[in-house]
Parts: C-alpha cells; sequence; structure tokens
C-alpha cells in the first residue's frame, strides 16, 4: 500500500485564531497558560482534520508559536546572550524576546528560501553551548498519541539548521559546530523513540541549494551518526522548492528510509530518482505531487501518469504520496469561502482540499483508477473549464506587451539628481518613513462596517481622510522632510492594488502567515492583467494639498505583486510579471501628472523571488529588473523614485539593485546592525541609499543615540550625499505611541549626524 503523507499544516487557524491568542498575550489580556490551552486546541484540531482526510503521516512539531526555526534554536540551547538574563524570566517571555525584542535588540529575520514566509535567524557565538533545553518535538509527538492520533514528527535537520544561521563572534564556520549539535538531536530521537514514533521528517532544504562540499561532508557526517541512534526510527529526508539535482545522488546515499523529491518544481528529477531506488531497494521515495505553494488544483491525470510510472519501477509499498512542501504557505479551507468567483472556484484547492488530492493519489497508486473515477472526472473539468474560460486570456493586454515601451530613465543618475534636487530642496541625510502608518482599531472597525454595508461610503471616506489630515501633521510636527500620506485606505500592499485590477479574485478567509502573528491573504492571479483607471491618484493628491513638504506616492512594484499573490501556473511567471509593470507605469505617471515629485515602487520581494539554484538567476534576474525599470522609467528627470527592499542578502544581487536604477532604495538593516551595507559599500552604489535605522517588528523604542550610532556606522560605507534616513519598513502593525517617539528620536538624530557631518 501507498501511504499518504503530509509535511506540514497550516498553524494559524481557520479563523487565524493563533493571531489572536498571541496578540491578547502580547498585550497582556491574558496569561500563558490560556496562550498554551489555545495553541494545544488549534494542533488537536489540525491532526483531526488530516486524519479525517485520509493522511496516514500526520506531521507534528509543525506547530509554532512564532517560528520553527526559532523553535528548533531554542530547543538545543541556542539562545543568544542578550537574552538569557534576567533568570526570573520564562522560557516562553525569553523566546518571544528572541523574535520580538524587548530589552535587547531582536534577532534578525529573513525570508524562508524562495517564499514570503520570515524565519527567526539562528546566532551562534563563541560560548554557543548545545544541549537539550526544549522537548517541544517530543510532547506534542505525545500529546497526539494521547489523543489517539499517531504522527510523524518533524525537526529541521542539523545541516540546515546551522546553514541558515550566522556567526556571532565565532572565529570558525558555524558548520564547525556539528559535532557538538548532533548529540542533542541523538537525544531527542531516542526520546521518540522511547515514546513510540516510527517515522521522522528530517527537513533539510539545504539539499534543494546548489551543491557545496562542505555541505556534502556535512550531511555525510551527520546522518552517518543519526542513523546509528535507533534501528526503530525511519527517517524520511525531505527538501523542497527545487529539484535536487547533483545532490540527488548523495541524498540516496545517506542512510535514511525515504527521499522526498518536490515534483511540482522540479518534476524532472523523477527518472534519475526512480534509479537510484532501483539501486536502493531499502530506499523509499516520497512523491510531492500536490503543489504545497499554490492554490491551483492538481491535474489528477498528470499526476496519475507520474504515479504509474514510479509504480512500474517499485513496489507501490516504497511510495509516499505528499504534498510539494508544507501546506504552511496555502489558505486552509475552500469550504470557507461562500463568497469566491463562482467559476474561479472549481480551479481550486486550499490546504483542506490538497489533503483529499493527496489521498486520492495514494489510493491510485495502490489501486489504480478503480473507484475513483468521479474524482478524476472532476478534475479533468476543472482543468478543462480553466483552459477555455475566456476571462482568462486578453487580447489587448497581450498587444500592450508585445510591444513594450522603453525601461530606461532618459538621463543617468547625476543629472537626474541634481534636477531633483533644485525640485525638491531637501537637505543632506533627508528624512521619511517607508508608507504605512498604524492601521488603528478605529479604523478597521469602519472598513469593518463600510464592507458589510453598516457605514455609507461618504462616512468612511470622511473617516480616512481625517486619519490622513492628521498623520499629515504629525509628520509635519517630528520633523520629516518628506512626507507619506499613512495608506489609510489600504488592508495590504498587495491586496489593494489587486482589487483595482482585472485578473485578480480575493478570499475572504485565505490567510497564510507571514511572521509570528503577521498573517497575509494573497489575491488569486488567474488571468491576464490590466488596469482600467486610477489607483492611488486621489489619495496622493489630497495628502499633497495639505503641505507644503513632498509627499510620496506609494506604490506596489510588479514583482512583489507576482510574488505576493497565488500566481497563474498556466504561463510563465515573467508574462504576468510584465503586464502587472504596465499597470503599475500607467499609474506612474498619472501620479505624476497630479503634481507628485516622488514616487515609492515597492520590491521587497525582488530576492525572495530568485531560483534556489544559481545556473537559474541572470535569467530570472534580467525579467524581474526589467519589469522594475519598465513601471519606473516613463518619468521625467525630475521626478524621483524610490523603492523598498526587505529582508535579502543584497551581496547576492547588488549589481540587480544597481541595474533597477531607482534615485533611491530603502533597505531593512537595523537588526543586522547595518551589516547588509557592507554590500553597498564594496560595491560603491551609485544612487541613494536609505539604510532602515530601527526595527518596525519590534515594539521596542529606539534611542536618539541608537539611531545616530547606526548612521555614523552607515557613513563608513555610503557617502553623506547618498544617505538618506528611515525606518526599516512600514509603520502599519505599529501603534501611535510606539511611532511618535520613535520618528522623533530618528529626526533628531538624523538633525545631530547631519551637523558633525557639515562641520
Amino acid at each position: 500500500m501507498a501511504i499518504s503523507s503530509n509535511l506540514g499544516f497550516p498553524r494559524i487557524g481557520r479563523r487565524r485564531e493563533l493571531k489572536q491568542l498571541l496578540e491578547s498575550y502580547w498585550a497582556g489580556e491574558t496569561d500563558a497558560d490560556t496562550l498554551q490551552h489555545g495553541a494545544r486546541a488549534l494542533r488537536l484540531a489540525h491532526w483531526r482534520l488530516q486524519a479525517e482526510r485520509g493522511i496516514e503521516h500526520i506531521p507534528s512539531n509543525d506547530f509554532s508559536l512564532y517560528d520553527h526555526v526559532l523553535d528548533t534554536a531554542v530547543a538545543v540551547g541556542a539562545v543568544p546572550r542578550r537574552f538569557r538574563a534576567p533568570a526570573d524570566r520564562s522560557l516562553l517571555d525569553a523566546y518571544f524576546a528572541m523574535a520580538r525584542g524587548g530589552d535587547a535588540p531582536a534577532m534578525e529575520m529573513t525570508k524562508w528560501l524562495d517564499t514570503n514566509y520570515h524565519y527567526i535567524v539562528p546566532e551562534f557565538e563563541a560560548d554557543t553551548n548545545f544541549r537539550l533545553a526544549s522537548t517541544k518535538v517530543v510532547d506534542e509527538f505525545c500529546e497526539a498519541r494521547d489523543a489517539g492520533v499517531h504522527t510523524r514528527p518533524v525537526l529541521l535537520g542539523p545541516v540546515s539548521f546551522l546553514h541558515l544561521g550566522k556567526e556571532r563572534g565565532l572565529s570558525s564556520p558555524r558548520l564547525s559546530l556539528l559535532p557538538s549539535l548532533l548529540p542533542v538531536y541523538e537525544q531527542l530521537l531516542d526520546r521518540l523513540a522511547g515514546e513510540g514514533a516510527d517515522w521522522i521528517q528530517m527537513d533539510e532544504p539545504c539539499l534543494a541549494l546548489d551543491a557545496e562540499p562542505s555541505i556534502a561532508e556535512a550531511l555525510r557526517a551527520a546522518y552517518e551518526r543519526l542513523g546509528r541512534v535507533s534501528s526503530r526510527l525511519k527517517l524520511v529526508l525531505t527538501a523542497y522548492f527545487a529539484g535536487l539535482e547533483t545532490n540527488l545522488a548523495l541524498a540516496f546515499e545517506l542512510p535514511v528510509a525515504a527521499v522526498h523529491l518536490d515534483l511540482v518544481r522540479a518534476p524532472g528529477q523523477i527518472d534519475a530518482a526512480l534509479a537510484l531506488a532501483r539501486a536502493r531497494p531499502a530506499i523509499s521515495l516520497s512523491l510531492g505531487l500536490v503543489d504545497g505553494r499554490n492554490v491551483w488544483r492538481t491535474d489528477l491525470f498528470r499526476a496519475a501518469v507520474m504515479l504509474a510510472c514510479a509504480r512500474d519501477k517499485i513496489a507501490a509499498e516504497r511510495i509516499l504520496v505528499a504534498p510539494s512542501c508544507s501546506l504552511l504557505h496555502c489558505p486552509i479551507d475552500l469550504a470557507s469561502e461562500i463568497h469566491l468567483d463562482a467559476e474561479v472556484r472549481p480551479w481550486l484547492a486550499f490546504a483542506t482540499e490538497k489533503l483529499d488530492e493527496v489521498a486520492l493519489l495514494a489510493w491510485y497508486a495502490t489501486h489504480g483508477g478503480d473507484g475513483i473515477q468521479s474524482e478524476l472526472a472532476a478534475s479533468a473539468r476543472a482543468l478543462t473549464s480553466r483552459q477555455s474560460s475566456p476571462r482568462v486570456s486578453n487580447a489587448e493586454v497581450r498587444r500592450r506587451v508585445a510591444g513594450l515601451p522603453a525601461d530606461r530613465r532618459q538621463s543617468p543618475y547625476d543629472v537626474r539628481q541634481a534636477r531633483q534636487q533644485q525640485r525638491l530642496g531637501l537637505p543632506i541625510l533627508p528624512t521619511t518613513t517607508i508608507g504605512s502608518f498604524p492601521q488603528t482599531a478605529k479604523i478597521r472597525a469602519a472598513r469593518a462596517e463600510f464592507r458589510r454595508g453598516a457605514r455609507p461610503a461618504d462616512s468612511y471616506e470622511a473617516l480616512l481622510r481625517e486619519e490622513t489630515a492628521e498623520a499629515v501633521r504629525r509628520q509635519e510636527d517630528a520633523g520629516l522632510d518628506v512626507l507619506v500620506h499613512g495608506e489609510f485606505e489600504r488592508t495590504d500592499m498587495v491586496e489593494y492594488f489587486g482589487e483595482q485590477l482585472v485578473g485578480f479574485v480575493f478570499t475572504e478567509h485565505g490567510w497564510v502567515q507571514s511572521y509570528g502573528s503577521r498573517c497575509v491573504k494573497p489575491p488569486i492571479i488567474y488571468g491576464d492583467v490590466q488596469r482600467l483607471s486610477p489607483m492611488t491618484v486621489d489619495w496622493a493628491r489630497y495628502a499633497q494639498s495639505l503641505t507644503a513638504r513632498p509627499v510620496k506616492g506609494m506604490l506596489t512594484g510588479p514583482v512583489t505583486i507576482l510574488q505576493w499573490s497565488f500566481v497563474r501556473d498556466d504561463q510563465p511567471r515573467a508574462e504576468t510579471c510584465r503586464q502587472i509593470a504596465l499597470a503599475i507605469r500607467d499609474e506612474v505617471l498619472d501620479l505624476e501628472r497630479a503634481g507628485l515629485a516622488v514616487i515609492q515602487i515597492d520590491e521587497p520581494a525582488l530576492r525572495e523571488g530568485m531560483p534556489l539554484h544559481r545556473s537559474e538567476w541572470a535569467a530570472y534576474l534580467e525579467w524581474a529588473v526589467g519589469c522594475f525599470r519598465l513601471a519606473a522609467s516613463g518619468v521625467a528627470d525630475e521626478t524621483q523614485i524610490h523603492t523598498h527592499m526587505c529582508y535579502a542578502e543584497f551581496n547576492d544581487i547588488i549589481e540587480a539593485v544597481a541595474a533597477m536604477d531607482a534615485d533611491v532604495v530603502s533597505i531593512e538593516s537595523s537588526r543586522s546592525q547595518m551589516e547588509l551595507l557592507e554590500a553597498f559599500g564594496r560595491f560603491r552604489y551609485p544612487n541613494g541609499v536609505g539604510p532602515g535605522v530601527y526595527d518596525i517588528h519590534s515594539p521596542r523604542i529606539p534611542t536618539r543615540e541608537e539611531i545616530a550610532g547606526l548612521l555614523e556606522k552607515a557613513l563608513r560605507q555610503i557617502p553623506a550625499a547618498q544617505l538618506w534616513v528611515n525606518p526599516d519598513c512600514g509603520l502599519k502593525t505599529r501603534k501611535w505611541d510606539e511611532v511618535l517617539p520613535a520618528l522623533q528620536a530618528l529626526v533628531e538624530a538624523a538633525r545631530t549626524v547631519r551637523r558633525k557631518v557639515q562641520a
């Protein structure tokens, strides 16, 4: 019998119950017992749901109160020294301090491979002493077992854990810590075996990255040792988001019971994997046939063909059928979407429906098509409906893409900079923010009333105008040089634009976790994208009318709209991105005609979108950078174009960032203490740079002295004439009583450093 298995399930709950639990606890409204009780209820509901849907290998320890990488760091005792005191602080509060900050700055946060999920970056110090500090993985296995559900515990593998972290004052490479880390993993595996676990999922996403001798050596050393821990355990080695390529043979050399393949991202690896499996009859294959990253219904006929091929080469009992990756990245349940577009709905499958597809394909792998003909026919009908729908293809959009305009600014940066300075008259080290201001309970309540018809449109708009005017006043009072309108009319930086573009549909409850309690509701791009009318001009024009200082027009860039949506999978992503870029270009030109002198086109997802293998980077960056330039390049020299970029390894993309040719790029850099700027300094980045000088993801309010210190650090890499001063990111999730003192500290720090530079 083939085995139906799942690699991970969304943590947040159908109605974002985890978000509510966390934020209530952080606000001091509930205690730790209430938080933990709610978390247990969510885990139990998810385990039972998977069992009811026919999943045999149900994951445990895929749940987290904040992040699974942080969970691993805490479990193995990798707690940075700045969080080891005070002694009376609970482990739970230390855990949240590591993620969110408090008395000390939070740990760094970056993207989980090529997704919009953010993980907390482990820190390895000279005195890091690995030890078994938390038995969460064992406790949750026992919790499920006692509830009558036998699970497959999930562990982030030791090599990937070290590889995804960073050294902090450590004199040797972090992989050198492997011998001292492995005993902790051995203890965990021993305890799991003692409690009755049989299969263990070892996530080693580093296998899906480019082959490195040091990684290969570390994997061999780790699994030779872990494979001897207990004959009662079967390890399934799991990687995703790309093909294993040259690491495929390595995976089959390791003493594991099964190897997982992402056959959605890399279907071509199936033949080589089957050949290796035939040569290693003790190893099973976990076939990731259902897309764990997107919302489209699986082409069951295509998946069945791959299963039939596998069944011809190896026995059915050596086949595990699975999603391509954890379902963490999908909304939970399509059944909750009672108002979803009726034509598009049959084309979709969320996490719960994907479990059904996995169970169905596992049945097929064992029994063939007998008994599931109606399900196969329904899949074929949905696919045909989608392919033939007239809403998917737009002839006008395709004509525009075929005749793309030039994607270069009229003049080089130094010419533009002089003309922009003449127009704007900004001081050295100009200050600004990234865009959004707090979405208060008052605003959220008014929006909810408006959407359900309980508040008239004119009343709702009047409130938004009041909030915008107040935000402009507060920015002027703080002394900021370039203002924003606050984005009070927007729910999300992608959803807001998608709602005004043709080719998108939206869910009511399609939330996915981005980090901690932060959830996003990605729109679904089902067809060609087109802008029919201006989207932001009225609000930008109104805000500019309130002040003599420049106000930025705020847009989300084409790559980010693409990355942070569920994208159609029936054409190349580059084609969809060009369509979005043309829509944003139209909006940029309308903002310029409305008198906006500064326009920001955010691209926080540019680095995130890069493929995992370097051989594919050049092709991606060519179209991604080209799409940004297409959106930004139609304006006059006097119009200043900004962009914003989130946590990223800028060493990898610094030349591409320069090729975007934005007049100013703002970047998140405070958590790394400006380390990210080293790439800009080495490269001698030619345009303006605004490194984030405080962490907006933390409630901690920075001091003027801290910000001034970071600015002085930045000046070692970036000339003063190019340096801007701004927070790390938008301020939407913060409170005004946090925002105002932080901005005041930012402005005062900028003025202090400005005086030193000009002295």
